[in-house]
């Protein structure tokens, strides 16, 4: 299928995905080899409207960043993490989001205002957790354990991640997976009061 505002891309290596973006006034949409013609022009379609609503969705404020930061910790965490400060950064190329436990400061890479809100919910919710609990300990991940769509997102980020050609590990555990011990208390011991926690 190929319209001049359309390019249908098939590739040998893609399995089960499909993908779509802009490129000037084009659309292009990678799809598998395997693909039939009826499953290309079905997802050609689905592709194409996913893109108008994303076009169409109006990013969010820091204001409404930090309302949504809110409302997720009182919904998962009992209301427990709570902010000072929530925002859009533009200066993080390697993480999707940090935060500062001492300030209460979280800070979210812009590259992620498009992504599926499940997503930037479970990157708000890593972060929210970290006020609570230093480190990617089991006590870290019990309080994110409620969050139904927490391995999906994870997904997400380490397939975005990769077709960004970035390491395949999650930006948001990379740091504290390699030195972080197993133990929250521990860890805790190990983020110091004031340091900015990445991850």
């Amino acid at each position: 299928m190929g319209t001049p505002d359309i390019e249908v891309r098939r590739s040998g290596r893609r399995r089960r995905t499909v993908s779509a973006y802009r490129d000037g006034g084009r659309t292009v949409v990678l799809i598998p080899a395997s693909f039939s013609a009826a499953e290309e022009a079905r997802w050609v379609a689905r592709m194409l409207a996913r893109l108008e609503r994303g076009e169409h969705r109006q990013p969010l404020s820091d204001q409404a960043l930090a309302t949504r930061a809110e409302r997720l910790s009182r919904r998962y965490l009992g209301g427990h993490a709570r902010p000072d400060s929530v925002r859009w950064v533009t200066t993080m190329d390697k993480r999707w989001a940090s935060c500062t436990p001492a300030t209460g400061a979280i800070r979210v890479s812009d590259r992620l205002r498009d992504v599926p809100e499940y997503v930037l919910d479970y990157v708000l919710l890593h972060e929210l957790a970290h006020l609570l609990v230093a480190g990617h300990g089991a006590g870290f991940w019990r309080l994110l354990g409620s969050y139904p769509r927490l391995e999906r997102a994870r997904g997400f980020l380490d397939g975005l991640a990769h077709a960004a050609g970035e390491p395949a590990a999650d930006a948001l555990d990379a740091e504290d997976e390699v030195a972080g011990p197993a133990d929250p208390a521990s860890a805790e011991a190990r983020d110091p009061a004031g340091e900015p926690h990445q991850g």
